[in-house]
């Protein structure tokens, strides 16, 4: 097992199944030694167990590749400092971080709840936040004294943040909150030799049962299966590698063999008149200025043609 990511310490958060499972093999496959860290929750959060990270480990281990399994939770702050000390005192150093846990607590706004809000957006964005964090600092001391960190940090973001998706108001929320911390965070570690990227993958997974059916197109005949989380992970190992260390602060769509650079907000068309505007007069700026703008994406990041 060696190849692109030979040497590197690798954790990947939430890689106990789905894209996580996927992102931690392929990893170890190129030769990174990983921790595999989950929770082992269901995909609403609740319940707990060390089985699925020790049994990914072990697949990875069998494979004749290195790993350990890790139960730390990343969105607590202490249990994230606690997943990158015991990185680096399994493996004398860490070098990249893949930030893919979280959950699901599907909605509609109006009939949305607190906890529901709370519990996922402190899933993606905290448990985004919080490793990262303490990686950042490993990484900051490590080039203080004057070590060449060549760092990689991969977050995942969705479709649903960047684009939009009905009934995930939460899971939206947090997704474009973890796109936009990947650009913010880009430009604060740069410094430090650290690239932060980002993916928007699709997948089928837990997280995503009943909208990509598993028996469907030319899997079902053995054929190359667009939705197998598998497809994600060579970008991820990529990212992880030296090789990656010109790319940073994007976020990429990823769906079987389609890849793309998700192209953020940018200012589009607009006035200047030199002087504070007057409210009664928006109504004749405005609405012109929304007729000139490209429309917003779709769900699937395309924007819908021009009518007629």
């Amino acid at each position: 097992m060696a190849g692109l990511c030979e040497g590197r310490v690798v954790i990947v958060t939430g890689a106990g199944n789905g894209i996580g499972r996927a992102e931690a093999i392929e990893c170890a496959r190129l030769g990174a030694r990983v921790v595999v860290n989950d929770l082992g929750v269901a995909v609403d959060g609740s319940g707990r167990s060390a089985g699925p990270a020790e049994q990914v480990a072990g697949e990875i281990r069998s494979l004749g590749g290195e790993a350990v399994a890790n139960t730390d939770d990343v969105a607590d702050f202490d249990g994230a400092r606690h997943l990158v000390e015991s990185a680096v005192a399994q493996f004398g150093r860490l070098d990249a971080l893949v930030n893919n846990a979280g959950i699901l607590r599907d909605r509609m706004l109006v009939n949305m709840g607190a906890e529901e809000w709370d519990s996922v957006v402190r899933v993606h964005l905290r448990g985004t936040f919080a490793p990262t964090r303490w990686a950042a600092a490993h990484w900051r001391e490590r080039a203080r004294a004057g070590e060449e960190t060549r760092a990689r940090i991969v977050n995942t973001s969705s479709g649903s943040g960047l684009y939009g998706n009905p009934g995930q108001a939460n899971y939206g929320a947090a997704k474009a909150g973890i796109a936009a911390f990947t650009v913010i965070a880009s430009m604060e570690l740069a410094r430090y030799g650290v690239t932060v990227n980002a993916i928007a993958p699709g997948a089928r997974t837990r997280m995503t049962e009943g909208l990509m059916p598993d028996d469907a197109g030319p899997a079902a005949a053995g054929g190359f299966d667009p939705a197998a989380p598998d497809n994600v992970s060579p970008l991820v190992a990529w990212l992880v590698s030296e090789e990656s260390g010109g790319v940073t602060g994007r976020v990429f769509n990823i769906l079987g063999g389609t890849l793309s650079v998700a192209e953020g907000w940018h200012a589009g068309p607009g006035v200047e008149i030199g002087a504070r505007f007057d409210a009664a007069a928006l109504g004749g700026i405005v609405p012109e200025l929304v007729a000139q703008a490209a429309p917003n994406a779709d769900m699937s990041g395309h924007r819908p043609p021009a009518p007629g």
